[in-house]
């Protein structure tokens, strides 16, 4: 059996789920996969820039929506995967995205849910979605197993 620890986390703007990422971000080591789940417009690409300032990177961070994967330097090497173009998991191993989830870095997949069953067990899922006011977010945090991350520091 498989068991979750996850952690619900209020987002009032955009500096909060900044600040967010960049204490989850503490935790990430080499080897790290983070999915980052979520409709559009929900924070993701604001989450992974913020994660990429923490760990180090110093050049701008964008979304690579058209072409698929980013990689910065920084403290640990980070891999930026957008799924938004991909069709499903079929396309994600034919695209040979899968060799980029065991890494000597941080790998962080934007849209993670097409390609959801091939991620690894240890994968650290950040679901991002707006709170019932629209005008605010809600981030949930869940790692597998228990104790990849401390909850009561996010």
């Amino acid at each position: 059996m498989t068991s979750f620890n996850e952690t619900v986390v209020p987002l009032p703007d955009e500096a909060a789920t900044m600040a967010a990422a960049r204490r989850l971000a503490a935790d990430f080591t080499s080897g790290s996969v983070v999915a980052l789940v979520g409709p559009l417009g929900a924070g993701k690409t604001t989450f992974i820039k913020a994660v990429a300032a923490a760990l180090g990177v110093a050049e701008e961070v964008t979304s690579p929506s058209f072409v698929r994967m980013h990689i910065y330097t920084g403290d640990l090497p980070i891999y930026h995967l957008d799924l938004y173009r991909v069709e499903g998991p079929a396309e994600f191993l034919a695209l040979g995205l899968d060799e980029w989830l065991d890494t000597d870095g941080v790998t962080l997949i934007e849209w993670a849910e097409r390609a959801a069953e091939l991620l690894p067990v240890h994968t650290i899922t950040v679901s991002l979605d707006y709170s019932e006011d629209a005008l605010s977010r809600i981030m949930t945090v869940t790692a597998r197993p228990p104790g990849l991350l401390r909850p009561q520091e996010v």
